[in-house]
């Protein structure tokens, strides 16, 4: 018999840590501490170590579990272009955010890290006051930071807590309408039969992880591809211009940003700019490319549900839509339209979407012919050009 005055040696159950583990690096200590402050006001979000410039961040890293790094540009001793590579490198699966300013020059240097590895970016205020939140720009950029840190975190934390590794990885072929489970844990979605027309026009809508994917989906079309090509990636002007330089140089393509007025001909693509909906218009026999300021939808100018209604529209059901990896439902409501056109929408899957939110949400409405990986997309943008998709 035990004794009852001995106590019983109980083990205590291992809870899950799932709150997102976040390293803030930047040479200002003060905006060290803004930022920090200002991500664990969400609960979910703990800030668990900090660095004042890129090497102390990859010294840090190596003995810090971290999902998410949020690295500055310009610091000293080692910046953030030259740390990127080694952070990723000590660890694979860390999410990197780059916050950066909207200069030029600091531009052209975020699209590079993009290119690199990075996932995601934020435009960081100039004025230290703005980067607390409030009003104006500085609500912008508390909202849009704690989105994507929460984002990109989530994934991380499925992944580290053994969520994503039950999950099997599916791809969703071509076919008729049907209910597909989709990988578990996900709601299904119903396979909509493609348009009965080659495409007369293709249309991309993107946003987080958005400048890798289209690198990698343009650079898989032929150099003779047939269409003209309308792309909104969700990024601020300056950016803009400088994707569409990076575009054209790694694709061979002719990419620039559209340009009121401006005639839309087969061969050439057209990046909304940033600040700007992008959307086409009939005029004769002639479509133009319009730019506006109207309120900004999904929270974001330019978006891609504008530029989707306006395909529908001009062009009817020879519009091929295609959703990539990003933050947030933008496209869906204009996928609805464009499918209602009788055009085609696609959609990345989400084992390749940095974050399968946009592209996640256009294949659970059902609107998708295809959900496919990102080396697959363009193959079957060439496949139904030619008609070798029924």
């Amino acid at each position: 018999m035990p004794n009852p005055s001995q106590a019983l040696a109980v083990r205590p159950t291992a809870v899950a840590d799932t709150t997102v583990r976040v390293m803030v690096v930047d040479d200002s200590a003060v905006i060290r501490g803004l930022i920090s402050r200002l991500l664990q006001e969400d609960p979910g979000i703990r800030v668990v170590t900090t660095a004042s410039n890129g090497e102390q961040a990859i010294n840090t890293l190596r003995r810090s579990s971290v999902d998410v790094i949020v690295l500055d540009i310009e610091m000293p001793v080692m910046d953030g272009l030259a740390a990127l590579p080694r952070l990723l490198k000590v660890d694979p699966d860390v999410k990197i955010i780059i916050a950066s300013t909207l200069s030029t020059r600091n531009a052209e240097i975020s699209i590079r890290c993009l290119n690199a590895g990075a996932a995601d970016y934020v435009p960081k205020p100039t004025a230290v006051r703005d980067i607390s939140g409030g009003v104006g720009g500085g609500d912008s950029f508390r909202r849009e930071l704690l989105e994507k840190v929460r984002a990109l975190g989530d994934a991380c934390v499925q992944a580290r807590t053994g969520g994503a590794g039950e999950r099997p990885v599916r791809t969703v072929a071509v076919g008729p309408a049907r209910s597909d489970a989709g990988p578990a844990g996900t709601a299904p979605f119903q396979l909509a039969a493609p348009g009965r027309k080659p495409p007369a026009v293709l249309a991309i809508g993107t946003s987080t992880g958005g400048p890798q994917a289209l690198f990698k989906f343009l650079g898989g079309l032929s150099r003779n591809i047939s269409l003209p090509i309308l792309i909104v990636q969700h990024m601020p002007a300056t950016f803009t211009s400088i994707l569409a330089d990076h575009i054209r140089k790694q694709t061979g393509l002719e990419c620039a940003e559209g340009r009121d007025g401006e005639a839309v001909v087969p061969g050439r693509i057209y990046l909304a700019p940033g600040d700007y909906h992008m959307v086409v218009e009939k005029q004769g026999v002639q479509r133009i490319i319009r730019l506006n300021q109207m309120p900004p939808e999904n929270f974001c100018r330019p978006a891609v549900d504008p530029l989707f209604r306006s395909l529908a529209e001009t062009y009817g059901a020879p519009v091929l839509g295609i959703v990539l990896t990003g933050l947030g439902s933008d496209g869906l409501k204009g996928g609805e339209v464009i499918c209602r056109a009788g055009g085609t929408v696609v959609a990345q899957d989400e084992a390749t979407s940095v974050v399968w939110g946009m592209p996640g949400a256009v294949a659970r409405a059902g609107l998708c012919s295809a959900v496919l990986p990102l080396t697959d997309l363009a193959p079957f943008v060439e496949d139904f050009v030619g008609g070798r998709v029924t």
